[in-house]
């Protein structure tokens, strides 16, 4: 359990949603005395969902056509102009 200030959520309140949704509860605070708690509306899976992927027949059919790709990076730079980062 995590205990963070008003403030703290207000700062950053999506990062501690996904906290509560992934570690457990998150307790808020408002000078020291507690207000409120985010939980996770569902306990979290004990295996990820794509640990174990599924896939179609047709992906399997096609796999081995399969090629890597280019590298984004270099895309990217060559639409801002050619300045890499």
């Amino acid at each position: 359990m995590k205990k963070i200030s008003i403030r703290e959520l207000h700062e950053a309140t999506g990062r501690w949603v996904r906290q509560a949704s992934a570690a457990g509860e998150v307790v808020v605070t408002e000078r020291g005395r507690v207000i409120a708690r985010i939980v996770p509306a569902a306990p979290a899976p004990s295996i990820p969902f794509f640990s174990h992927p599924a896939f179609t027949r047709a992906f399997l059919a096609q796999r081995k056509n399969l090629r890597g790709g280019s590298d984004s990076t270099q895309t990217i730079s060559q639409e801002r102009g050619g300045a890499r980062v």
